[in-house]
Parts: C-alpha cells; sequence; structure tokens
C-alpha cells in the first residue's frame, strides 16, 4: 500500500522552509506527496524587493512569479501534486490586505472549508501537516489554514473517514535563539535593535510561565524528524523562491551550515488512530 502525505501551507515557500526536509524524504521513500498551497503570495516582495503599498510592487505579477517559483521548488522536492485553494495572499496581520476580495483571512470559512474537504476526499492522505493555531508566529493566512484544516477534518470525521495521523508544524522554543544569532549575523541595525527587544521581551515572557509569539515548547513538541540527508533539496527549494528577501539570510549560510541548522523538522502531533508512542522520529511512526 502507497502512504500519502499532504501538507496545507498558506504561500508559495512555506513547503521548502518547515516541511521541505520531510517532503524530499517521503518522496525518496516512496511516499505519495501531496502540497495544498491556498494563496497566490501576491504580498510578497517585488523586484527589487519592494513591499505591498510601494513603487513598482504589482501583485499580479508578484503572483505570477511566485507561481513559477513554486512549481521549481515542489520539482526540486519530489511532490507529486500541488494543488492551489484559490485565494489571495491577505498579508500580515492588519494589513489593508487583509480585507480586499478574494483574501483568504476574511474568505467565506465555510467555503474554504469545503473546497480543502474536496481535496482531502480526492486525494485520502493517510498523513495531515498544518500549522499550529498561532500559524506559528501570528501570520494571518497561516493560522486560517490551521483553521480550515481542522475544520475540513472534522467535516470528513462525520462522514467516517480521518487520516491516521494529524501534525502541527512549528519550531521548538529552543530554536528562538538560533534565529537571534542569525539575524546578528545577517540582519541590519534596524534587525538587530528589534532583535534585542523581543529577545529580551522573550526572556521575560518565560521567566514568567507565558508563551511566546512564535513557536510551541519543546516538550510539546511529539516529532523531531532529522532530515540532515535532505538538506541539500531544502537548501535547494528554498533557493528556488529568490524572489523573497526572506530567505536571503539562510541562503546566506551555504548548503553545509544551512543544513545544521535547518536539519531537523518539528511536529506536534494532534490526531492519531496509530497509537504510535511519542517522541517520535518520522511522521510515518505506526504507518509502517
Amino acid at each position: 500500500m502507497t502512504l500519502t502525505l499532504l501538507a496545507v501551507h498558506a504561500h508559495p515557500d512555506d513547503e521548502a522552509t518547515g516541511t521541505g526536509g520531510v517532503y524530499a524524504k517521503a518522496a525518496a521513500e516512496g511516499v505519495r506527496t501531496v502540497l495544498v498551497t491556498c494563496t497566490d503570495g501576491r504580498c510578497g516582495d517585488g523586484p527589487g524587493g519592494v513591499k505591498p503599498g510601494e513603487p513598482g510592487h504589482e501583485p499580479e505579477a508578484v503572483a505570477a512569479v511566485r507561481t513559477a517559483e513554486l512549481e521549481r521548488s515542489t520539482k526540486i522536492l519530489g511532490i507529486d501534486v500541488v494543488e492551489r485553494l484559490g485565494y489571495h495572499d491577505s498579508g500580515m496581520m492588519g494589513w489593508p490586505d487583509n480585507d480586499l476580495p478574494g483574501a483568504f483571512w476574511t474568505a467565506p470559512f465555510a467555503e474554504a472549508t469545503d473546497r480543502l474537504a474536496a481535496l482531502l476526499r480526492t486525494h485520502r492522505p493517510d498523513v495531515v501537516v498544518t500549522y499550529d493555531e498561532n500559524g506559528v508566529y501570528g501570520h494571518p493566512d497561516h493560522i486560517q489554514a490551521n483553521r480550515v484544516t481542522m475544520a475540513a477534518l472534522d467535516l470528513l470525521a462525520a462522514e467516517g473517514w480521518q487520516p491516521a495521523k494529524v501534525y502541527w508544524s512549528s519550531p521548538p522554543y529552543s530554536q528562538m535563539k538560533i534565529w537571534g544569532e542569525l539575524v546578528r549575523e545577517f540582519g541590519t541595525e534596524a534587525e538587530q535593535a528589534e532583535m534585542a527587544r523581543e529577545e529580551a521581551a522573550i526572556e521575560a515572557k518565560l521567566a514568567a510561565g507565558e508563551r511566546l509569539p512564535m513557536g510551541l515548547p519543546d516538550d510539546e513538541l511529539t516529532t523531531w524528524v532529522d532530515v540532515k540527508a535532505y538538506g541539500q533539496a531544502k537548501f535547494e527549494a528554498l533557493s528556488a523562491h529568490g524572489s523573497q528577501s526572506d530567505s536571503a539570510m539562510f541562503l546566506g549560510l551555504g548548503v553545509e551550515r544551512f543544513t545544521g541548522i535547518m536539519g531537523v523538522e518539528t511536529f506536534q502531533r494532534v490526531r492519531d488512530t496509530t497509537g504510535a508512542p511519542t517522541p517520535e522520529a518520522d511522521l510515518f511512526d505506526g504507518l509502517r
């Protein structure tokens, strides 16, 4: 029996950062791989790094570039099927783009749920991956991807079907120090100053036992997948999204250092029918 992995991601390039390794690993192991991308990425960087609302940023042109980049990335990762949910990128929380017609964040929820449920019925994945409830770092499209995915799974469960395992992709708190080190090495003075403020706030929150705005506590992550053997593929897939400045910091590391930092992908298992013990080292533990 061929197993199927399906991940629900918000934008082009998200498939490479959080799940590039598990996609490449699954493909190498003969697992059928499906990607659902919810938006077109039109709120990403335009030519020369111009942002939405700045001169030279044309949303339709940006979306076209990012679609082509997604095609290159998914070929590198060996993803078999790419499905598009058909919504516009909503931008960061509080941007005017949140409320524009077609934006994923304000799309009719039942409509988006039905669209994804139809894809789940078609592909019948054994393993489903999306983001944690905070969308990893509070991005509206990531949060909506979580909500729509879980609602679609509930809908199908009511029909009598569910995947064997469901995961939320999220970095561990312990990785936050690494991001700080990278910003200090590659960031502008303004970015470094902002990171210093954020690190102080993080320390205060942790001391008070509060949640951080990004990631999950290490002890809540059930599944740590070593994907270092697929570091080259993950690096090349992220490189395919060369129009986006967010990738530049990671690509500046070079393949070897990038693999050392990004070579373990972490998840919280939130639904399971296998009874596989945790912590796990693979998304398919209990299925083969």
